[in-house]
């Protein structure tokens, strides 16, 4: 199910919230297909919380919000919603397949109901790419998107109308950076006020692992974002064949693409039990192909944390040494099974300027969770094993040669250069 920008219907079911004494909205906040603003207490005219809803195609509208004292709302409308005003209810949601959250809903209108949401779901809500609700014997299913950059511009919204208030509000919809912070996996800058933005075609590779017997692989979204024409795949020492995308998630930095089935008849297998701090793992990759070997590299860690950077949950903290063109490539464990998508790399250069350390072998994967959750959604079988005898590294490598394929396109990248 794919979800559809109604706005109208949307702003009439944020309207509704005047049942409990709210006016809006003020100012803007357009966010992929979620649109809102600011809303005050019509009884004081003070400000009230920040939202905004999006609406889905079997007739629900979801609504994500924040309160002036920064508590998350969660609410769900619909025309076909028979509520008593005022009644309360359980809500029992579940984020990506993740540990259940309890809520408890209060019907504001017969159509309309809301929710207080605890921060460590708002934070599974930011990361999701599903959602699943159920309520009074009812079980809803949403797919989202772009709720990792909507919280920052709720809270952006709040901040900005306790600050300036509601005649001041405009567009909520770019929350402003953080001044003295950074991120130190992924680097990113704007254009200053000399620069300008230009677009050259670049080579671009990573890595994937075939995961069905249908030529389905996954790799992460960044190794095929901006290529444009056709992106390839191909197994060690074979040439390469054309793969469609057949589907994406931004917020995970997942994508699944698929290739001729008759060409890759070896699958990965996923380990079925989580895998421990301390464990042996080894990483299959292709890096800096084309300056370095053209076959792809074998390198071996542990895990050394079951979090990433500021303590994320979905990734594996890794001492295997990856690089560019590893991302997308299989984590495996000491068992030859699957156990991570190797995805990124601590930016060193970065770290060491923002805590004066140099960072060593602090690499990440995502987790196995999250792998499956994409592909249940995209509706493709896979295989899974527990656990068996240990295999030497050199049989692992020899396995993974069968599904690990070097993935490659021609790219956009957007450069910056200054003005004449």
């Amino acid at each position: 199910m794919r979800l559809v920008t109604l706005a109208l219907s949307s702003l009439i079911l944020l309207a509704s919230l005047q049942v409990a004494q709210a006016a809006g909205p003020f100012g803007n906040i357009r966010v992929g297909a979620w649109t809102g603003g600011a809303y005050t207490d019509d009884n004081s005219g003070a400000f009230s919380h920040c939202a905004a809803a999006t609406s889905y195609l079997n007739g629900v509208n979801v609504i994500v919000g924040q309160n002036a004292n920064s508590s998350w709302l969660l609410g769900f409308g619909n025309q076909a919603f028979h509520l008593t005003a005022g009644e309360t209810f359980p809500i029992d949601v579940t984020f990506d397949g993740q540990a259940q959250v309890r809520l408890f809903g209060t019907a504001v209108s017969p159509a309309l109901v809301t929710a207080i949401l605890p921060p460590h779901a708002a934070q599974q809500l930011r990361k999701a790419s599903l959602m699943v609700a159920l309520a009074k014997g009812a079980t809803y299913q949403f797919n989202l998107t772009s709720t990792g950059p909507l919280l920052p511009v709720l809270a952006n919204c709040v901040a900005k109308t306790k600050s300036a208030g509601v005649s001041n509000a405009g567009d909520f919809s770019v929350p402003p950076p953080k001044a003295g912070t950074a991120n130190p996996v992924v680097a990113s800058a704007t254009p200053g006020p000399s620069q300008t933005t230009t677009a050259k075609k670049i080579d671009k590779s990573g890595t994937g692992f075939v995961v069905s017997s249908n030529g389905h692989i996954l790799t992460n979204q960044h190794v095929i974002d901006g290529c444009v024409g056709e992106i390839h795949g191909n197994l060690s020492g074979e040439s390469p064949m054309a793969l469609r995308i057949v589907s994406t998630d931004e917020t995970n930095d997942l994508a699944l693409l698929q290739g001729t089935a008759t060409s890759l008849k070896d699958v990965a297998t996923i380990r079925e039990k989580a895998i421990h701090p301390g464990d042996a793992v080894v990483a299959i990759g292709y890096p800096f192909h084309g300056l370095l070997t053209s076959d792809f590299t074998v390198t071996t860690g542990i895990v050394s944390s079951l979090s990433g950077v500021f303590n994320d949950t979905r990734y594996l903290q890794i001492s295997a040494a990856v690089q560019p063109g590893n991302s997308g490539g299989p984590l495996l464990d000491s068992s030859g099974h699957v156990v991570g998508m190797v995805a990124a790399k601590l930016n060193a250069i970065k770290f060491a300027k923002a805590t004066g350390d140099i960072p060593e072998n602090i690499n990440f994967a995502i987790k196995t969770g999250a792998l499956r959750d994409f592909l249940d959604n995209s509706v493709v079988s896979y295989q899974t094993a527990g656990a068996r005898d240990e295999l030497k590294t050199a049989d692992m490598a020899h396995d993974a040669r069968a599904y690990t394929l070097l993935i490659s396109c021609t790219a956009t990248e957007q450069t910056e250069t200054a003005k004449k």
